[in-house]
């Protein structure tokens, strides 16, 4: 599982210094007009989707076919792809928050994010949340369609999550809810982590499905 796990960190490694570039290209055009928390979900999202280029670089190198021939089982080769999911969104969250933070300390008058610790753990969290679910919704369509044939449905990976979420606030509305008290918005920042690992879970079971039938 690290092998495999580092396998991916090691060939990622490769677009590091792009990827650099591109965030922080977002932090100037991203911090001073829409704020750091979303700066650092966009952060977390991107990096989210490096998980479709380590598919790139497998298929390239004809990594799959090698790997079955080895004594690893199908699941332990897509869970060290969600392990590296989770890998990817953690640093482009960490990312966000540093930049994000530093730049808003930079064009603001006041000490920035500093003087708001519980919006930034609650940006990180729900930031982590909603990457990790985006990403997780695209495993499985890499595994199904390839990572060039699955790029245009992709765009599910976003909707998905997306949807979910705004069909949890109809259903607060729907309750009654209209305010959310700050115990009951720490509950759901704190749950979004969760909500997000049941949602990973379910979508690696159906990724082990689809790969269980490919061929090689």
């Amino acid at each position: 599982m690290k092998a495999l796990l580092l396998k991916d960190l090691y060939n990622i490694g490769h677009n590091a210094r792009s990827m650099l570039v591109v965030l922080l290209f977002l932090a100037i055009a991203i911090v001073p007009t829409s704020g750091p928390v979303a700066y650092m979900v966009m952060c977390g999202v991107l990096c989210a989707m490096m998980i479709v280029t380590t598919f790139t670089f497998d298929e390239a190198s004809g990594w799959t076919a090698y790997a079955l021939i080895l004594p690893v089982r199908r699941s332990r080769l897509v869970l060290a792809k969600y392990a590296a999911l989770a890998v990817f969104c953690t640093v482009g969250i960490l990312f966000g928050l540093a930049a994000g933070s530093l730049g808003d300390y930079l064009t603001s008058d006041g000490p920035g994010m500093a003087a708001a610790p519980l919006e930034a753990a609650a940006g990180a969290l729900v930031g982590w949340a909603v990457a990790f679910a985006m990403g997780g919704t695209a495993i499985p369509l890499v595994f199904r369609f390839g990572a060039e044939k699955a790029r245009i449905l992709i765009v599910a990976a976003f909707v998905v999550p997306a949807a979910l979420v705004i069909g949890l606030g109809g259903l607060l509305q729907a309750a009654g809810v209209t305010e959310l008290t700050e115990q009951t918005l720490i509950a759901l920042l704190c749950a979004s982590p969760l909500a997000a690992l049941a949602w990973g879970a379910a979508m690696y079971r159906v990724a082990c499905a689809v790969f269980a039938r490919q061929e090689c």
